[in-house]
């Protein structure tokens, strides 16, 4: 039996303290996206039906490959953030979590090199 009080036993198992800047950055990230995904969804509407040199040429504008840029990779960040809540509320096993955790970087990084790769040698002209 212990002698230590409720609020004793409570003391210092509490919050990270990381709960806060989490919840701000997704929601940074959510309305961040919304005019990057307006952006994306103009360029998508423009580029349709018209030829490969077209869309080659509108996405190798510099202002339309950095648009397309922030678009992957806030989308990306947002969804790791995303996933990682998912993961760590309703994946149990320490062990599972750990691995499903990493692999949810993993593949992010993995399409995030895919995309700005192919986006920058579009945009350079490759």
């Amino acid at each position: 039996m212990t002698m230590r009080t409720p609020l004793g036993r409570a003391r210092g198992s509490g919050s990270a303290r990381e709960g806060t800047g989490h919840f701000w950055i997704v929601r940074l990230t959510s309305v961040a996206l919304v005019p990057l995904t307006v952006a994306f969804l103009v360029i998508l509407i423009v580029t349709s039906g018209t030829g490969y040199e077209n869309v080659h040429a509108t996405l190798a504008s510099p202002f339309a490959a950095i648009l397309m840029l922030f678009f992957v990779l806030t989308g990306l960040y947002h969804m790791v953030l995303g996933m990682q809540v998912i993961i760590e509320d309703y994946v149990h096993s320490e062990g599972l979590k750990v691995l499903a955790l990493m692999s949810n970087v993993f593949f992010a990084v993995l399409v995030g090199i895919a995309c700005v790769f192919a986006i920058l040698k579009i945009s350079f002209g490759a």
